[in-house]
This record gives structure tokens, sequence and C-alpha cells, in this order.
């Protein structure tokens, strides 16, 4: 039977009445062949999540409308392996609510690790770079880290890096900084060019059902989002990262480890879905991101250079060319057809900006 997560915003939490709620679901989901199986409560952002096994999401709505009348705000189907890569399996219950592995109530926030990384080369007369520009070490790497930390691989093919998933922002930024530390360290021998590459580092958190479609589809774009602002090396991480766990704690050595504050990341939610949105006009500049979001030329420069570390205008350029990158692996359009996609109406420019940013001509990267 399809799986479904809903998400209700309630004022007030009592765990009595959420028990009480949950039993009248359950007295009724039979008429409608449902079932409620768990829900996870978070009393301090008074937010529900419940898992329902249901024939469609008419029918989960109904049980909810006849039984105590508390709809929710919104309802998404869940795949379920994709589920139990966050959520876990064989939690532990209390009258169908989900507790932590501490005994504490479970609040559903997760933690995701985005890692963007590609290789360096000056060897541009090569017709394979397939090794360098997708790095076999750096992955395998990665791979063995994670397990420790209680992490898991999520595959997502909208992305070119790495996507991990973690129960505790602590595991995530410790796992984020193992791999900070021992890829740098690698990176220091300049004999093998399996290490000759460009990492960085996001840490996002957030809840498993927003007003999106896809469960966490909020918290894997914002730890996306943060890789691609990084400077090479970097690990930035969330507001809720930072406030969920020790992040000012944390021993960082010489390596780069920052976080956002809540305005920081509400400013780049908004740069980036512009800018995103406007990535195959060509007329889409400076002047036209000034006036979508609202404010004048000195302010955006200084608010997207606080956040970014780069202008407007290197954040709109290098936008577009990781697009490019994206586009060319995914072998189905010629040079020309990727750099009108993402705004150049010069294909020979594009190779250029390209180059200058990969290391390697558009043409000569591997598929």
């Amino acid at each position: 039977m399809p799986l479904f997560m809903d998400y209700h915003i309630v004022s007030d939490i009592s765990i009595d009445a959420v028990k009480k709620g949950h039993m009248a679901d359950k007295s009724v989901q039979d008429k409608y062949g449902v079932r409620y199986v768990q829900f996870w409560v978070n009393e301090d952002a008074g937010t529900i999540f419940c898992l329902i096994e249901a024939p469609d999401k008419e029918s989960c709505e109904r049980v909810h409308q006849e039984a105590h009348g508390n709809i929710a705000c919104k309802i998404i189907k869940v795949e379920s392996g994709f589920y139990k890569l966050f959520m876990g399996e064989s939690q532990r219950l209390d009258h169908g609510i989900v507790l932590g592995k501490d005994g504490e109530l479970d609040k559903a926030y997760r933690f995701v690790i985005a890692i963007d990384i590609w290789g360096i080369t000056k060897a541009t007369n090569s017709d394979d770079l397939r090794h360098l520009v997708i790095p076999d070490k750096p992955k395998k790497l990665i791979r063995q880290i994670i397990p420790s930390y209680d992490g898991r691989e999520i595959n997502n093919d909208d992305y070119d890096g790495f996507i991990c998933v973690f129960t505790e922002a602590d595991e995530a930024l410790d796992c984020a900084m193992e791999i900070q530390r021992e890829f740098l360290k690698r990176m220091e021998n300049p004999k093998d060019e399996s290490w000759n590459i460009t990492f960085k580092i996001g840490v996002g958190g957030g809840q498993p059902v927003t007003m999106n479609d896809h469960l966490f589809e909020s918290t894997i774009r914002l730890a996306q989002r943060l890789s691609l602002i990084a400077e090479s090396g970097e690990i930035v991480a969330s507001n809720m990262v930072r406030k969920l766990s020790a992040l000012e704690e944390k021993p960082t050595s010489s390596a780069a480890l920052k976080s956002i504050q809540l305005a920081e990341e509400e400013f780049l939610e908004q740069l980036f879905d512009i800018t995103e949105e406007n990535i195959s006009d060509q007329e889409f500049n400076v002047e036209k991101l000034c006036r979508d979001i609202g404010i004048s030329r000195t302010q955006l420069y200084r608010k997207v250079k606080s956040t970014t570390g780069n202008s407007p205008v290197a954040f709109i350029r290098d936008m577009r060319l990781n697009k490019a990158l994206t586009l060319i692996k995914e072998n189905k359009y010629n040079i020309s057809e990727i750099a009108m996609e993402i705004g150049y109406s010069n294909p020979s420019y594009f190779s250029k900006c390209f180059k200058d940013k990969y290391g390697v001509k558009a043409s000569k990267v591997a598929v």
C-alpha cells in the first residue's frame, strides 16, 4: 500500500492530546482502508508528522476529518526506501509517538551534508579526463567515513556531488569535519593527481515535510546551496545546525567552518530562487536581480558579498557554470545548446568561462 506523511502545525501541543488524537484516528482508519503507523512530535516547533499507509491522500484526510477534525497542512507521498534512509527503521514507540535513542521525543529533524566536488587538471589536451572530473578516490573515502557517524548516502540525480543524511546535528558536523581533514591531508601530496580536487561542503537541517512536494526537499536544497557558496575546502552550516549543535565549540584548526544566521539564510533562498528561475535568460543580470529582490545595487552587492563571498556578477556566472557542468554530464546536448540553456549567446565565450572555472574545455569534460 502507498506510504504518505502529513504535516500539522499545532499551537500548545500536549502529548496527551496527541495520543488521544492518534487513538481517534485508529478508531476510524479501517473504514477508509488506512493505517496510521506512527508519528513524530516536536513540541518546541509546534509540529506533528504522521506516517500513514493509505490508498490515496484523500483517504488520509477523511480519517483526520472524522476522527478529530484536525486536517493536515500538507500530505505527501513518500517512497519507502527513501523514507527509511532519512527516518530510520525499527523506531522506539510510545503509543505511536517516535522516540530517539535517548528515550526522548524524536523531533523529526534530520541533517544533510552536501559535498560539491570536482577534479582540477592542467592536462587540457587529454581526451579522457573522467578520473579527474569525477574523482573516484574522494568518493570512496567519503563512503568509508559516513557510516562511522551513522550517516546514510542519498542518491540524487539532480546533484553532481555527494549527499548524506544524519539524525543528529553534531554527527553531521563531525562527519563533515573529518571529510574536510582527510581531504586536505591527501591534497598536500602533489604527486597523486587523483587528489588534485576542489571541494566545498554545506550542512543543512530541517523537518521532513514542508509546503514542498517531496520528503526533506527544502533541507536537501539548502545543504546543496550552502555547498555552492562555501569557499574551496570550507564547511558552511545552516542556522538550524548552528542552534542544534555544539558548532561553536568544534576545534577547527586551520580549516574553515562557519555558519550563517537566519536572515542570511532567508536572503540566500531568495537569491538562489530568483537566479535559478532566470538562469536561461540572456538578459538576466545584476540590474534585474536588484529589481526582483527589491533592493538597490549597492545593497545587493553588500548582501551577496557578505553571504556568498562573491560579487553578484560572479554569483550569477558561477550558478550558470554549475548548471552547465550538470548538463554536460547528462550527455544530451551539444555545447551550443548548453550555452543557450544557461544564458550565454556566444558558445565560444561560454567555453572560455567554463575553462576558467573548471580547468578544462567544456567539449572535453568526461560524461
